[in-house]
């Protein structure tokens, strides 16, 4: 069985667009391999500008450089079903599937935020994400989820059989992302300089991840219970009231913005953090919590989507919309010593649920449902 699988979203460099579904097709194409049968072979298609390898993938790269969202879509639609004629099965690894795909098929839909949150994207990759990745999962033996949350949100938004889509939830390397020894979060916070308490917040600066509502939350706060809110990640679209929020409630000294985090100083920060608050009311999983769970790091994290099964059982549940509700939690969470250390137990042990090889035995076990009555 040979498996080409459109690896065109892989970074060949560090940086903001190497997070996300980089990381997600990086770790599948790691583990995929020692999930299937040996004599099942995989390609994975890439950039010219890629660089990247993997133990026992071939990587196939293209003749044009497709970092660029037009000239992958030109690629993926117009160049890409050419390259297919070897293969037995196709797996879209990100949404779409080329039109003219005469090979049975597995797609991954990560969540449906350009359904939902449309304005985040321009107008013409939101109407190509839109009406393609719609088109591609049903036409797709299988579609493949990251959270029950999104498997949900296709089945009901798209009108997909649910007994076809299939659950391949994100993992961590828990080699990286441990609790770490209290004199080596001491030095990572001396040498960025600080505070020894604060609460973190890690993730791209835009409206759905509901970030005004938790700054006019602490803002509530009496100043003796605030610890200094630090609020980490690149800049997205719509930005403007977070900032506008901090200015209206004069938190300039207390709220800080150290921008995108590399992925090697991830671990340190969540470590160093009392607590990592993430406020979003919509996630197609929530990476970030579950590497601060893994961390030992106690999490408050909306009532919402996918974000309350990665946490359960685990971290403080706010109410999404409700300030009040932001203010009563940080207020607990500063104040209540016991929880901050069940919740450092219990999220170190529930992140366990999660590893990046059972995401590709998940995804494993969907493609022999696809192709293998082919």
């Amino acid at each position: 069985m040979h498996i080409g699988l459109n690896a065109h979203l892989l970074a060949g460099n560090a940086g903001y667009r190497s997070a996300g579904i980089h990381n997600y097709i990086a770790h599948l194409l790691r583990h995929l391999p020692s999930a299937l049968p040996q004599d099942w072979h995989l390609t994975a298609l890439a950039g010219a500008e890629n660089t990247l390898s993997f133990e026992d993938v071939e990587m196939r790269r293209s003749q044009m450089h497709t970092a660029s969202p037009i000239r992958r879509i030109l690629w993926e639609q117009l160049l890409q079903p050419f390259a297919l004629g070897g293969f037995d099965g196709y797996h879209a690894l990100a949404f779409v599937s080329p039109l003219l795909l005469l090979k049975p098929s597995v797609v991954t839909i990560y969540d449906l935020s350009f359904v939902h949150y449309p304005e985040r994207l321009p107008a013409s990759r939101r109407l190509y994400l839109q009406a393609m990745s719609r088109l591609s999962a049903r036409r797709a033996r299988r579609v493949i989820a990251i959270s029950e949350a999104t498997a949900a949100d296709i089945c009901s938004t798209w009108s997909i059989d649910r007994a076809k889509i299939d659950v391949a939830a994100p993992g961590y390397d828990p080699a990286e992302f441990h609790p770490l020894p209290e004199a080596e979060t001491a030095a990572f916070r001396a040498k960025k300089g600080l505070p020894d308490r604060f609460w973190l917040f890690i993730g791209t600066l835009e409206p759905r991840k509901n970030l005004v509502t938790l700054i006019e939350g602490y803002a509530a706060l009496p100043p003796e219970k605030r610890l200094p809110l630090i609020i980490a990640g690149g800049r997205g679209w719509g930005y403007e009231p977070i900032f506008a929020a901090v200015e209206k409630y004069q938190l300039g000294a207390q709220v800080q913005f150290p921008g995108f985090i590399p992925a090697e100083e991830l671990a340190f920060w969540y470590n160093s953090a009392e607590t990592f608050v993430y406020p979003s009311i919509f996630e197609g999983f929530g990476l970030p919590v579950l590497e601060a769970m893994a961390c030992g790091t106690p999490v408050a994290v909306s009532r919402a989507s996918s974000l309350i099964e990665v946490a359960e059982n685990a971290g403080m549940m706010v109410e999404p919309y409700a300030p009040e509700s932001w203010t009563g939690a940080l207020a607990r969470i500063h104040e209540d010593r016991e929880w901050r250390g069940s919740a450092r137990l219990q999220g170190v042990e529930a992140a366990k649920r999660y590893s990046w090889q059972n995401m590709a035995e998940q995804t494993a076990a969907s493609y022999r449902r696809a192709f293998e009555s082919a």
